[in-house]
């Protein structure tokens, strides 16, 4: 026997994995003005704002005097989906007070093992803390608390083949780090710039493959017919240039110092519409939304509003929300030149509905 095994040489083999795959995600719900919700009666709630995780849409539902007449000593907290679901939708989800830092308290957790969901069905907890408890612990400051919901939605179990061993590794991309080093040396050049006193080789295919702007201006009608001419920018700054060119060869922003940034986003971004680089510019606008405040809002909203971004002026509108943050940023010089240059968008921004 054993030697007709040796005969038959080395056995094949295979593998294969049971895999699950799943979204995570959080709401954090804020109670503000515990006490005027205890006029709320018991077997009522109040909702969250719908939140989404996993590609489904949530709710948390609220009860300050319980679910029911058994629990009305109690807060009841729950999960909802809120959605009409045309499947069943697993998911695990554990909902607790969010921490105190400054006291480093305990965090309790109500757990639950993976619970199923169909069209609008809410899970949770029906005695979820006393409501004299709360008002005795260190959650409840300021008459308010905040409880946090984590949820994991389970997506899909399959089963897949294990993967063969590999013997090559392929080094990822390097096209934007070797047209970068071109930029860099300007080897192969074959056209100059002059902006703020000084002077950029640049390759002129590189450019007009990137800007339908640079595409007409050194390949178009208007090309001057010598190919070593020097193209003179004078409405525009050294480093913004060379940031933009910096993009254009490596699609991604060069690195400045974090205090310059703030600074360098607005000039970037009136570069890429300039230059009709779309991509450059929603980058400048999504930076810009993170240096949104009260003494910034003014300049960036009237940026926003001139180069029509949309997702700026709408992050601007959001942070104005608040009726406390409008009246600060109202007694700005800012706000004063805003009102001067776009009337139209300060009587938009004072028409705004405030927050419930």
């Amino acid at each position: 026997m054993s030697s007709a095994i040796a005969a038959a040489g080395k056995p094949s083999g295979s593998a294969s994995a049971i895999v699950g795959t799943s979204a995570r995600g959080y709401h954090t719900l804020k109670i503000d003005g515990y006490w005027c919700t205890k006029v709320t009666p018991t077997g009522e709630f109040l909702q969250s704002s719908q939140f989404s995780v996993g590609g489904r849409c949530w709710r948390i539902n609220y009860y300050p005097n319980g679910m029911d007449s058994q629990t009305a000593g109690y807060i009841s907290i729950y999960l909802k989906l809120d959605e009409i679901a045309t499947e069943d939708v697993k998911a695990m989800f554990t909902i607790g007070f969010a921490k105190v830092p400054e006291k480093r308290l305990p965090w309790p957790w109500a757990c639950t093992p993976v619970s199923v969901f169909g069209g609008e069905q809410m899970r949770g907890y029906r005695k979820f803390i006393k409501r004299e408890d709360l008002e005795k612990s260190e959650y409840l400051k300021d008459d308010s608390f905040t409880i946090r919901c984590e949820i994991v939605v389970v997506q899909d179990i399959c089963t897949k083949e294990a993967r063969a061993p590999k013997f090559v590794t392929v080094p990822p991309p390097q096209l934007n780090q070797h047209l970068g080093d071109l930029l860099k040396t300007g080897k192969g050049a074959d056209v100059v710039f002059e902006v703020g006193g000084e002077s950029i080789a640049a390759h002129r295919c590189v450019l007009a493959s990137r800007s339908s702007v640079f595409n007409v201006e050194l390949f178009g009608a208007m090309k001057e017919g010598n190919t070593a001419s020097v193209i003179r920018i004078d409405d525009m700054e050294a480093q913004v240039f060379k940031a933009l060119l910096y993009f254009a060869y490596t699609d991604s922003l060069l690195e400045t110092e974090k205090e310059d940034e703030e600074a360098m986003y607005p000039h970037l971004l009136v570069a890429a519409d300039m230059y009709d680089m779309e991509r450059l510019k929603l980058i400048c606008e999504e930076k810009l939304c993170e240096h949104i405040k009260i003494d910034s809002v003014p300049t960036i909203l009237a940026l926003a509003e001139k180069y029509h971004c949309n997702g700026l002026k709408k992050a601007c509108f959001d942070f104005l929300s608040c009726p406390a943050r409008r009246r600060a940023v109202v007694s700005t010089d800012g706000f004063k030149h805003l009102y001067k240059s776009f009337p139209s968008l300060v009587m938009e921004l004072i028409s705004m509905p405030s927050p419930p």
